[in-house]
């Protein structure tokens, strides 16, 4: 109690300071946002890990799951734990490396969260493709590749953020304020716009690659199930059937990335914003941040009704003795 009261007094002597409503109000959403996500991100987690100890069949799209879990839990807590203690007045805790770990960390599970959502609709869209379709010589030959290209994904977002410890830097730094953009509890080395440029570009690259191909995996799903619709509603003209596991799955997934396309669209529109405007306004940096901290917070509660059906299946299967007691691992 008497900490909050000291951070909420610190705001408030601060020359020019916003209200401090404001700053209380920022808090409590920073909070809340990256409470809830944690606790969503680890329980699925330990749900997983339960899973693997008591010898349930693990499937291909739940190893890229654990991964974009992980993801999140990085992207959401190296943002959100900063930016409230921040938004509670406490200004300068971190030091250089500090700084530059945190963000750096945050890009790097904001990548993989990015790269896994992709390869999870990406394999879906090729799973369920007709036999005779294009892709069936990938479909056969996907399984394979799941881990190379997750490991991939953590490998290239790794090498590709390292640009960010050259921008980041501390409260505390020495170097001079004109030549700061401020990030609150921590500040961005100002730079050449034509650096920035190049920078930007290397950075959005292969996240606009891979939401290319979530588009182009979502269409392609979409497509396949309304024409497995239209060739249902002959077969099955006087009965009601059910849906199939892997028509929920897909419908599942599809939610999932039309959900991070969207905030990730918001998010782009808030970074170039903050990226291009040299004194950005406080409010638009912290929405830049609550929109990004959206997704991780969100992806466990859009996966929950996927996991619980797959967990359905898996006693169900092992109740029947339909399949042996085996780990799948890549």
């Amino acid at each position: 109690g008497s900490l909050m009261v000291h951070a909420m007094l610190f705001v408030n002597t601060q020359p020019g300071s916003r209200p401090l409503s404001s700053d209380v109000a920022v808090g409590i959403i920073f909070l809340s946002q990256t409470v809830v996500g944690a606790l969503g991100n680890s329980s699925l987690l330990l749900h997983y890990l339960v899973h693997y100890l008591m010898g349930f069949m693990v499937r291909h799209t739940d190893f890229m799951i654990q991964h974009l879990i992980v993801a999140n839990l990085l992207a959401l807590l190296c943002r959100g734990v900063p930016q409230t203690v921040a938004a509670f007045g406490v200004k300068d805790f971190l030091s250089d490396f500090g700084c530059k770990l945190l963000f750096y960390l945050h890009r790097v599970g904001r990548g993989v969260s990015i790269g896994s959502t992709c390869l999870l609709s990406v394999f879906q869209a090729m799973k369920i493709s007709p036999e005779n379709s294009s892709c069936s010589e990938l479909k056969a030959k996907a399984p394979k590749y799941i881990g190379f290209f997750i490991y991939l994904s953590w490998i290239l977002y790794l090498l590709v953020n390292l640009i960010i410890i050259s921008h980041m830097t501390g409260k505390r730094s020495k170097n001079n304020i004109t030549s700061m953009k401020d990030f609150e509890y921590c500040s961005s080395v100002h730079h050449h716009r034509t650096i920035y440029s190049l920078h930007a570009a290397l950075l959005t690259f292969p996240d606009v690659l891979c939401v290319g191909l979530m588009l182009w995996a979502s269409s392609s799903m979409v497509l396949i199930l309304h024409r497995h619709k239209q060739r249902m509603k002959y077969v099955h003209k006087n009965s009601s059937p059910r849906s199939s596991p892997e028509s929920r799955a897909t419908k599942n997934i599809l939610l999932l990335v039309s959900t991070f396309v969207s905030f990730y669209i918001l998010s782009c529109i808030f970074q170039v914003c903050v990226i291009v405007i040299y004194n950005p306004h406080w409010m638009l940096v912290k929405m830049g941040a609550i929109v990004a901290g959206s997704f991780p917070a969100l992806c466990p509660f859009l996966l929950m009704s996927r996991i619980s059906s797959a967990s359905r299946l898996s006693f169900s299967e092992i109740r029947n003795r339909k399949i042996p007691d085996v780990r799948w691992n890549i």
